[in-house]
């Protein structure tokens, strides 16, 4: 996908606002939900800001790129601060999923008023596409995946304890899925039917 900045330079670019746009809104509201719960660990560190070089980071960018999937700079916090540290933990980990589907749903609006072919329609169309992959592959609860920490915040405790053994290969099993290209598979069907779903 890198020879498009090759073969479309105009395209290239707003690829990269796409997905700088992407990851920005991801990460900060993680920050976000975190201080509305009461860590300020994230503001404190200036990761509560929609300035994306506080929040991109290079080889997750770059795996975006390439592979369609990616992520940003881990948001902190402190579970000490939050007044149930289990249920907040995994609404701090909803939030960014859940930012980039209200992203792509909003963009997916907007379209409909922009001239068909426009620079701004391409754009927007690319902040859907992008939106949802980053929102549903963040959904697989694996690894440091923020669908991990979901799942591990809403089961029954007796189940969570078994949930958080099994996640201590979460990040080989997160690699496995990557390199065997089972990622792209389970991707791309759910990012087809969601891009139908909202009309394009």
């Amino acid at each position: 996908m890198l020879d498009i900045f090759t073969q479309n330079p105009q395209l290239g670019i707003l690829l990269m606002v796409a997905l700088i746009v992407s990851l920005t809104f991801h990460e900060f509201s993680h920050a976000f939900v975190a201080d509305k719960l009461g860590d300020p660990t994230a503001k404190n560190m200036g990761r509560l800001t929609l300035n994306p070089l506080a929040h991109l980071d290079p080889l997750g960018t770059l795996f975006l790129l390439v592979a369609r999937f990616g992520w940003g700079k881990p948001v902190p916090f402190n579970p000490l601060n939050l007044k149930n540290p289990r249920r907040d933990a995994a609404l701090i980990s909803l939030a960014g999923p859940a930012s980039n589907f209200i992203l792509a749903i909003t963009a997916s609006l907007i379209i409909r008023l922009v001239s068909a072919g426009s620079l701004l329609g391409g754009f927007l169309y690319l902040v859907v596409f992008y939106n949802l992959i980053l929102g549903i592959f963040n959904l697989i609860p694996v690894g440091p995946l923020d669908g991990n920490k979901i799942v591990y915040g809403f089961l029954p405790m007796n189940l969570a304890i078994q949930w958080q053994e099994i996640q201590r290969y979460g990040m080989f099993i997160l690699l496995f899925l990557v390199f065997t290209n089972t990622t792209s598979l389970i991707l791309s069907p759910l990012v087809d039917l969601s891009m139908k779903l909202l009309g394009l």
